[in-house]
């Protein structure tokens, strides 16, 4: 802590009786002089002693907000349910509790319904908030177009053009279904086993179109707090309207879609919310434009029949496992970069009956492992044999235990 400057000694005037006429003026004005320099130094020390009393001051302010900010008690969020005349029914976020409250009159003319508000303790609307979108929701927005095209599927021919129809069409060529005097389809359900090429297909479709595309898995929809997961639908779909054309794809739909149960937990509640909110934001496609959506499912017998009904999925597409002349197709295209040496898709599509999309391109991989295994650049018949014993093997050994040290 500095000291304060210590005040200048007064100057002494001394006049002797011997001193002449000359050297007492002499002396009077020395002491003038002195008293004139004491006089500065002081007016100095004082607007010093000033500006410390007002820098002072301000930090006494600025402890004071700052001990009324720590006395004030903590605001939470709610969302505008209902207004009705001076009242208002508010849910909190955080625990889903809906509470009625008197509208401030500073407020009454501002407030709408869904609008974002902080209150206090006492569910006092303190001030509107600004809305804004979820960035777990901007953070789903595909940015980068996916390399697959349509002709990288292989076997899929049918479900392609489908496909095309329901969603690529509507955003390229609305016009045409305008001239036909009928609604393009809403969206598209894509079903069947695992590997079979589902989202190869939405994926194609983010390529082909020049429209926003927007992918998320069901399982990101789960959220943890109580209504956090029918907020991020609402934001996805608020998001898609701003960037349309837009197509949403939803992976693993099952995981928010599935049959509803008498279950009375919360994390079951809060699913069933999830969903009934993908619901209305699907019935109201007509009014927000050029948005589709594609979601895939590996278990479409765990859906919910109201997630079916016409109007929400137009069209569910089956994609089942390849057939022997889409086999073949589908190992020539992931070989496509290969240098292979006499090796018979046709014979290898026969005997690889059973297998995935995902499984025939994890076989051509294993070739060309077994050819750099050898030191070889080209892939031969064998290669493709060795791997297809492998990948059968491991599909038929039995899961073994797996031990942590």
């Amino acid at each position: 802590m500095s000291r304060s400057p210590s005040l200048p000694d007064r100057p002494q005037l001394e006049l002797s009786p011997e001193m002449s006429q000359t050297e007492r003026l002499d002396a009077l004005q020395d002491h003038f002089s002195r008293l004139v320099a004491v006089n500065e130094q002081l007016e100095a020390q004082l607007d010093d002693a000033r500006s410390r009393r007002d820098a002072l001051r301000d930090d006494v302010d600025e402890l004071q907000r700052e001990n009324e900010a720590l006395k004030s008690a903590a605001r939470y969020i709610a969302t505008v349910e209902e207004i009705a005349d001076d009242e208002v029914v508010l849910k909190q976020h955080g625990n889903n509790q809906e509470v009625l409250t008197d509208v401030p009159p500073g407020l009454r003319d501002d407030l709408e319904i869904d609008d974002r508000v902080a209150i206090n303790d006492s569910f006092t609307i303190q001030r509107i908030l600004e809305q804004e979108t979820d960035a777990r929701a901007q953070a789903m927005e595909v940015t980068g177009r996916p390399d697959v095209t349509y002709a990288d599927i292989g076997g899929l021919d049918e479900q392609i053009l489908e496909v095309r129809e329901a969603v690529e069409e509507p955003l390229l060529n609305p016009e045409q279904f305008d001239s036909v005097g009928i609604e393009p389809p809403a969206g598209v359900l894509l079903h069947g086993p695992p590997g079979t090429g589902k989202t190869m297909l939405a994926k194609a479709v983010a390529n082909e179109t020049d429209a926003t595309f927007i992918k998320m898995a069901g399982s990101e929809l789960v959220q943890k707090f109580i209504g956090e997961g029918s907020r991020l639908v609402r934001d996805l779909f608020q998001l898609a309207s701003e960037r349309e054309p837009a197509v949403i794809f939803i992976d693993e739909i099952d995981a928010i879609a599935s049959k509803r149960t008498d279950s009375k937990t919360s994390g079951d509640a809060e699913v069933q919310r999830t969903m009934m909110q993908l619901l209305s934001e699907m019935d109201g496609f007509d009014e927000r434009g050029e948005i589709r959506i594609i979601a895939a499912t590996n278990r479409f017998d765990m859906l919910d029949r109201a997630i079916l009904r016409p109007g929400r999925f137009d069209r569910l597409i089956e994609v089942p496992e390849p057939a022997h002349e889409g086999r073949r197709r589908i190992l020539e295209i992931h070989a496509e970069g290969m240098d292979v040496d006499d090796v018979d898709f046709d014979a290898l599509a026969e005997r690889t009956e059973g297998l995935s999309g995902a499984d025939l391109a994890s076989l051509v991989t294993e070739a060309g492992m077994f050819a750099i295994r050898d030191d070889r650049t080209t892939v031969t018949m064998r290669d493709f044999e060795d791997a297809r014993a492998k990948i059968t093997d491991e599909d038929d050994s039995p899961g073994t235990p797996v031990a942590f040290y």
